[in-house]
């Protein structure tokens, strides 16, 4: 697969269909300055970059990263997108520690048999909904505690459709990695309930109507015994 255009100025430039197979999805926005939601597992940099030229946006402008979690197949190009680019890395100060020491267990760095360098946080998110403005543009980033404690979600209301990236909403809940299924159960009750009309998920793809995204969500909730 090639990078795609989702909605306008949205794109998916990775994932284990077009970079690697242990990536998770990558999605890009493009405000005039280019935010990357993710950020693979790490080798697939030169992909990344690349999908973005071909796509004719200029990695210079890069300014941003957003972590949705502290995973390495979420956080592995981090560190390298940022020496390159100078992006800023932002993530929620709960997910932040493992990131920040490179904690083996924690970023599940070990799952992939490999390492992930300590790695400061320029921006940790503290709050329940931190927005970011980006000229009249709005990008609202959820605590969404479950998968792992810092957790988020993002979303923005762009071109009549609300756009909604929720990352490894499937789990897995698993203690070794600081999962709590109630707090699962409330995070995706609160996605629910934004019903949103475009789901870019994780590993997964993207769902594009609003009962493809509602469906989606109900059925790891009936999986999980919380519906």
């Amino acid at each position: 697969m090639k990078p795609l255009e989702i909605e306008k100025d949205i794109y998916i430039v990775g994932g284990p269909d077009i970079t690697d197979g242990r990536d998770g999805c990558i999605y890009l926005i493009n405000l005039g300055e280019l935010i990357l939601v993710d950020t693979g597992a790490g080798w697939s940099v030169d992909k990344i970059v690349n999908n973005i030229k071909e796509l004719a946006l200029d990695c210079k402008n890069l300014t941003r990263i957003l972590l949705t979690h502290c995973h390495i197949d979420h956080i592995g190009g981090a560190p390298e997108i940022k020496r390159r680019f100078g992006s800023r890395i932002y993530i929620h100060k709960l997910d932040a520690p493992p990131l920040e020491n490179g904690d083996p267990v924690l970023t599940a760095a070990n799952w992939y048999q490999t390492s992930f360098p300590p790695t400061p946080a320029d921006v940790k998110f503290n709050l329940p909904e931190e927005i970011l403005a980006i000229d009249e543009q709005k990008i609202v980033c959820l605590h969404t505690p479950g998968h792992t404690p810092g957790s988020i979600c993002i979303y923005l209301d762009k071109s009549g459709k609300r756009i909604l990236f929720g990352q490894d909403l499937h789990g897995p809940i698993l203690p070794e990695f600081g999962s709590n299924l109630d707090d699962w159960d409330r995070s995706t009750q609160k996605l629910l309930d934004l019903d949103a009309d475009v789901l870019c998920e994780g590993h997964f793809g993207i769902y594009k109507t609003k009962k493809e995204v509602r469906d989606y969500i109900l059925s790891y909730r009936r999986q999980y015994g919380v519906e």
